[in-house]
């Protein structure tokens, strides 16, 4: 995996970016949309790179920049991402420009990032603000992505073993601003829409 040197920013904004990251099948994506939809002048999603195929529905420049391996890589070169990461065989990564562009319409960005993002994005001077999203329990997550139906035995434990390693990550000190267990969807988005509104106000 290789990453680049991260970019010169222009310091923190005056509405700090919102970093959000949670393994696979926590629920993060249906508390973003519901995140959204509840205050759409507020937030902004940065929308990322990737390489991978776009999935029936998918819209260019609304859920991913879809591009070619050789354009990603010449973006990295040119230093144009916060951070990027390799998963499963496909680039994924955040521009700067991304992120200055829902800025500039005056709305928070929110970042939805892996890991190995978060790690990137602590090296940058845009003083974010990390929330981690949290499963019950391992045997919990098992269950959801089971529920899904999408998940062979293969990649459901490839799944279930980087969330072990997400986890750990999460509980070293420091790493995250706000963790939020999703054991009930109601009351963690509560959790999160409070903490971040209370950020901004």
């Amino acid at each position: 995996m290789h990453f680049t040197k991260q970019p010169p920013m222009t310091g923190p904004t005056k509405l700090p970016p919102i970093v959000l990251s949670a393994p696979s099948g926590t629920g993060k994506s249906t508390l973003l949309t519901r995140l959204f939809a509840s205050h759409p002048e507020t937030f902004g999603f940065s929308v990322s790179h990737t390489t991978r195929k776009p999935r029936s529905g998918e819209v260019e420049g609304v859920e991913y920049h879809f591009v070619t391996p050789e354009t990603f890589e010449s973006l990295i070169e040119r230093d144009a991402f916060i951070e990027h990461t390799r998963f499963s065989g496909n680039y994924y990564g955040t521009s700067v420009e991304a992120v200055r562009a829902v800025a500039e319409r005056g709305r928070v960005c929110v970042l939805d990032i892996e890991m190995e993002g978060v790690k990137q994005v602590k090296r940058t001077d845009l003083g974010a603000k990390f929330v981690f999203l949290k499963p019950p329990s391992l045997e919990v997550l098992r269950s959801r992505l089971e529920g899904r139906g999408t998940e062979t035995e293969e990649s459901l434990g490839k799944r279930l073993e980087r969330a072990r390693v997400e986890l750990e990550f999460a509980e070293v000190p420091g790493v995250h601003d706000k963790v939020i267990v999703n054991d009930d969807l109601d009351k963690a988005y509560e959790e999160l829409e409070g903490y971040i509104l209370s950020l901004i106000s």
